[in-house]
């Protein structure tokens, strides 16, 4: 297994540790009482950094000495997407993000996912992530990071960037959503 591989590996076993670390959220000590941020939700919030920081590793690593194999096409955008999802759950769960912001994204992210796999059965072709959806990708991994730690520093000055980083995430789920369907609508042609 190569390096980009091992960290695609990495990045799933960190899914499980993220939730366990939030399971004990509820007996944390808080570290801020200005923003009322709690040692478990740090930590949450630096496996979900690491996390995020394999994932563009993997991809540079990939890239560059031309290590892209099938395994990291299926499973690279699977670690993410299931890394986001665990983690907007726990955060709609703990009151920090609406629930209809957690269900576009994860509607999104399921549709994409069976659109991928039906144009590779009819093309024999995998999607490339275009700008928007890396983008998506972006905006989400830095919100959650920011809601994490309850908008700090920012949360300081009560500038609340992990939300407008959430709302810019949504904007660009449903725009990069929209776009793959737009560019991929020859597999459906023999629907209509």
């Amino acid at each position: 297994m190569n390096l980009p591989n091992k960290l695609t590996v990495f990045r799933i076993i960190l899914i499980p540790v993220f939730m366990v670390v939030l399971a004990f959220s509820k007996h944390a000590t808080v570290i801020n009482h200005d923003l009322n941020l709690s040692v478990i939700w740090v930590v949450a919030a630096i496996i979900f950094a690491v996390a995020c920081i394999t994932d563009f590793l993997d991809g540079q690593i990939a890239r560059r000495q031309h290590l892209v194999t099938n395994f990291g096409k299926f499973f690279d955008p699977l670690a993410d997407k299931l890394l986001v999802m665990t983690a907007l759950i726990y955060l709609t769960s703990f009151h920090q993000v609406p629930a209809w912001v957690t269900a576009v994204i994860v509607i999104r992210e399921l549709a994409v996912t069976g659109l991928r796999t039906l144009v590779v059965e009819n093309n024999g072709t995998v999607m490339a992530a275009a700008w928007p959806g890396k983008i998506k990708t972006f905006s989400q991994m830095f919100a959650i990071v920011f809601l994490y730690l309850k908008n700090w520093p920012f949360g300081l000055i009560d500038f609340p960037i992990g939300d407008i980083l959430l709302y810019l995430a949504v904007i660009f789920t449903i725009y990069s959503g929209l776009e793959y369907f737009w560019k991929s609508r020859s597999v459906f042609s023999d629907g209509l």
